[in-house]
Order: structure tokens, then C-alpha cells, then sequence
């Protein structure tokens, strides 16, 4: 199976047409990030394309009542935690809201990657980002890559994607050198801060979707959707 392809950052109904061919798109619920939504707005932009991706909400550090806030708006396939949320943290985020939880998690050096197994346990698919430079104030998207020889061929038993200065002329070398199971990308694929280009988006799919193959995988690595169980667990709160 070709690698998965995330789109993140999407601010717009044209930017979820252009990431139709995806896998995933990214609503960024991050107040700080220059492509932050509302709930409101990511339902409104979630609404002009039927199924299609599945729905991923980017939260940094949430309490309950903002990811309830946002999951209740918006049908949600995916919690993506980019914050400083413990193992534990994240358990407590699947349990209690039952929709499939995304960790990224910051690599600069060998020793970042000792957490792994622990959010492995604890979490159905890992985010490979660069760690943001000292006294930046956003935890991803600064278009910043990391030495991708420190991950090539990890296993971590669930699926991983790479994260972090990616862009469409250098995914498909990323996939290839690191063996992951697919690449996300976000200001990689802006004609500025925010502003998604469709005609980068599109070729960043295609880049990605020409890769090796990162496994001998024949079927979907991500959990099924649960949309319909999500529903329900909306009006249950």
C-alpha cells in the first residue's frame, strides 16, 4: 500500500477540495498558530466535502471541555495531542472521548526517541515533527526538518508518520530514507503563513504517493472510522 498523506492546517473549503486525494486532513484548534480555526468554522469547511479524508483536530495541551467543544462541532476521526500531554494523558483522552488518538512527538537527537514505547502503548499512531528551536512559540509547523537517519526503519507497532519541513520535492526521498508509513505536511505546502496552494497540495499527494512502499503493508494501518460511534458519544455528552 502507497504511504498516507496528511494535509494539516486547513483553513478552507478549497483546501480540503485540493486534499481530497489524502488520507487525512488537519484542523489546527491552537489559538497561537497562524492557521488556527474555530470549531465553528472547521465544521463549516468539514461540511462542503462529504466523506472524502478522515478528520483530524490538532489540539496543544486541551483540557476536556476544549476537545468536547471541538468534537461536538465537528465530526472528528482523529485527536491529534501536539502538546506537552503525558502517555497517561493521552490514554485518558481515547477512553474518554472513544475516537482514535494521534500523538506527535518533537525529534531533535537519539534520545528523543526513548518516549516512544510508552505513547506507543498509549496512543493509535505517533507523529515524528522536528522539536521546535528554544523560545518558539509553537510546538509543529515552523517548517523545520530533523535528521531523518535517527528514525529510518523504526517499528514502533502502530503507525507513524514523518513530520517537518517537508515539502513536494523532498517527500518522497523523507518516505523512502525512513521507511515510514506516511508523511504530514502543513506550511510545506502554503503560499504563506496559513494560505494553503492547491497546486502544492496536489503535488505533494503525488510525490508522496510515488514513494516505495515503506512495508510490505496490503491494508489500511489506521483504525477504522467511527464516525457513527462518534455521533453517538457526542450526544451522550
Amino acid at each position: 500500500m502507497a504511504p498516507l498523506v496528511k494535509i494539516c492546517g486547513l483553513t478552507s473549503a478549497a483546501a480540503l477540495e485540493a486534499a481530497r486525494g489524502a488520507d487525512m486532513v488537519g484542523f489546527v484548534f491552537f489559538t497561537a498558530s497562524p492557521r488556527a480555526v474555530s470549531p465553528g468554522r472547521a465544521a463549516a469547511i468539514s461540511a462542503t466535502l462529504a466523506g472524502g479524508p478522515r478528520r483530524v483536530g490538532l489540539f496543544v495541551d486541551a483540557g476536556d471541555a476544549e476537545l468536547g467543544d471541538a468534537a461536538a462541532s465537528v465530526p472528528l476521526d482523529f485527536l491529534q495531542l501536539h502538546g506537552a500531554e503525558t502517555p497517561a494523558r493521552c490514554a485518558e483522552v481515547r477512553a474518554r472521548f472513544g475516537v482514535p488518538v494521534m500523538k506527535a512527538l518533537g525529534v531533535a537527537a537519539r534520545e528523543d526517541l526513548d518516549a516512544i514505547p510508552a505513547y506507543a502503548a498509549a496512543c493509535d499512531v505517533l507523529l515524528l515533527d522536528a522539536k521546535p528551536p528554544p523560545g518558539a512559540g509553537r510546538p509543529g509547523g515552523n517548517a523545520a526538518r530533523f535528521d531523518w537517519s535517527l528514525v529510518a526503519g523504526l517499528r514502533p507497532g502502530v503507525p507513524w508518520l514523518l513530520a517537518g519541513g517537508l515539502t513536494p520535492a523532498n517527500v518522497a526521498e523523507a518516505l523512502r530514507q525512513t521507511g515510514a508509513d506516511g508523511a504530514d505536511v502543513s506550511s510545506g505546502v502554503e503560499s504563506a503563513p496559513g494560505v494553503k496552494d492547491a497546486e502544492a497540495i496536489r503535488r505533494f499527494v503525488a510525490e508522496a504517493r510515488g514513494a516505495a512502499p515503506p512495508s510490505n503493508r496490503s491494508t489500511d494501518p489506521l483504525p477504522p472510522l467511527e464516525r457513527d460511534a462518534l455521533r453517538r458519544n457526542r450526544r451522550e455528552r
